[in-house]
């Protein structure tokens, strides 16, 4: 693995440890933010608990689990898309600039807006990283190219030997019995 994904990663993950450990342990401090987002998709989505409180500490929780695996490097991959799914409502419970009154709040709330959307960048192109190993998409075309390829040379085979069994075959067909 390169130095960049050893550094790297531990250092995306850092935020989301520190955030998630804080939802985990006090998440009445965002509950009233989280609120106007969390109650749309509570309704929507059955499995998740009714309180926000429980919503906030459970998106904690991934965030926590997921980055100790990415910064780890354990599935690095499924992980930055646990955090990176969890970092989107967090977005947008906690940074809605265009709600802002207060001019210096909303230039606030816009750098910290935009400073999870580079995060979320970042996660992206985490998830996206094969540790330069092959992709499941290159590994699949690159099978299925060989799989054709020996379908070919099969055919040919077949093609070969089946003129010459098949003269053969009349040629008997024709001699007396």
């Amino acid at each position: 693995m390169s130095l960049l994904r050893v550094l790297g990663r531990p250092m995306l993950a850092s935020m989301f440890l520190t955030g998630g450990l804080s939802s985990v342990r006090n998440p009445e401090q965002v509950a009233d933010a989280a609120e106007p987002v969390v109650q749309p998709v509570t309704e929507r989505v059955t499995a998740l608990p009714d309180r926000t409180e429980q919503v906030v500490r459970l998106s904690g929780a991934v965030q926590v689990a997921a980055g100790l695996m990415l910064a780890t490097g354990r599935m690095p991959r499924p992980a930055a898309l646990a955090i990176a799914a969890t970092l989107v409502p967090t977005t947008l419970a906690g940074h809605r600039f265009w709600e802002a009154e207060d001019p210096e709040e909303r230039a606030q709330q816009r750098i910290h807006f935009f400073k999870n959307l580079s995060m979320l960048g970042g996660l992206l192109i985490a998830a996206d990283d094969t540790g330069a190993r092959p992709s499941v998409v290159w590994r699949g075309t690159h099978a299925a190219r060989g799989l054709r390829r020996e379908a070919g040379l099969v055919r040919r085979s077949v093609r070969a030997t089946a003129r010459p069994a098949a003269a053969a075959g009349r040629v008997r067909a024709k001699l007396p019995a």
